[in-house]
């Protein structure tokens, strides 16, 4: 089958090698431009872009695919069938129309859960115990498409966002696998209409949704650190003996039921941080500007002690 590619984020590169692997051709990975990042502001190839380049994969940054100087490029490829994962733009229906197998999507959640952006976060956020990967006929309307194939996997009690999108990345291949499959006979699969009753939503994060309070029930903080690693960071500001504020980001913590009498985020006689409802047990975290360590290496080296405090950014 004569396939084009069409993705951008590290989510998508496991499944473009096992494209690169697999007795399909892909004649073609689409992809966004390269964008400045860093402090110099150096022009970076998008992670499939790197990907494909390594792979000798014929390659187009494209700013608009929906532009017809875009779509008539595609047409002349002839391909069968458009794999969309981790893209970051929409197929309208005129590009789609270039495939006679039409286009289908890979989507980190189980659909029609968690449609949008960022259904990795969403997910922990919710305090859902488990997750997985959907793989969909493209439509007009985002995320929403008869699904054709899907792998469920458990959320562990300690991962964190950016561990388990590179378990649902991994999964991710076997699933497009088994959707290909699907097209080998003379009729297209149909997939299962998705259930609206059912559909939420996983919109796009912004770094206020990183800002810390620790009046709030411990077991919220604890999803909030874990699904907002690496990005956009679940950050407060820690005022140890000295007295000087430092910016930190919770990567990873868990929520204990026990009450105390402290004020929300004030550390305990046993090192763990009073809340709104019960105590955070820390187990890493990054000081601003320095590498993530672990509760114990921060405890020994800012002297922590009960009375120390973590607070709002801004408080």
């Amino acid at each position: 089958m004569r396939v084009v590619f069409f993705g951008t984020g590290d989510f998508a590169v496991p499944s473009l090698r096992w494209l690169g692997n697999s007795p399909h051709e892909v004649v073609l990975v689409v992809t966004q431009p390269d964008r400045p990042a860093g402090r110099g502001k150096k022009l970076l190839p998008t992670p499939v872009a790197a990907r494909a380049a390594q792979d000798g994969m014929r390659l187009l940054r494209c700013e608009d695919v929906n532009t017809t100087d875009c779509v008539e490029s595609l047409r002349r490829l002839r391909p069968d069938l458009g794999v969309v994962i981790d893209f970051g733009q929409k197929l309208q229906a005129e590009v789609r129309s270039v495939f006679p197998s039409e286009c289908i999507n890979l989507h980190a959640s189980l659909l029609p859960k968690y449609r949008g952006a960022a259904p990795v976060a969403h997910a922990i956020l919710s305090g859902e115990r488990k997750t997985g990967v959907s793989v969909f006929r493209l439509v007009d309307r985002m995320d929403a498409g008869p699904v054709l194939v899907q792998r469920e996997t458990a959320i562990g009690p300690y991962e964190t966002q950016e561990e388990l999108h590179g378990r649902l990345a991994a999964i991710g291949c076997d699933a497009i696998d088994a959707a290909f499959k699907l097209f080998s006979g003379d009729r297209l699969p149909e997939g299962k209409p998705q259930d609206e009753s059912q559909a939420t939503r996983a919109p796009k994060l912004s770094k206020a949704d990183g800002l810390l309070r620790f009046d709030e029930p411990a077991e919220w903080i604890a999803r909030r650190c874990r699904a907002l690693w690496p990005w956009p960071g679940a950050r407060c500001q820690y005022l140890g003996s000295e007295g000087r504020p430092v910016e930190v980001t919770l990567i990873s913590a868990t929520a204990t039921p026990v009450p105390v009498d402290s004020p929300p985020g004030t550390v305990t006689p046993i090192l763990t941080v009073a809340t709104g409802s019960g105590t955070l047990e820390i187990h890493s975290l990054q000081p601003a500007g320095k590498r993530p360590m672990g509760w114990q290496d921060f405890v020994n080296g800012r002297h922590v002690q009960a009375g120390c405090r973590f607070v709002s950014l801004g408080a």
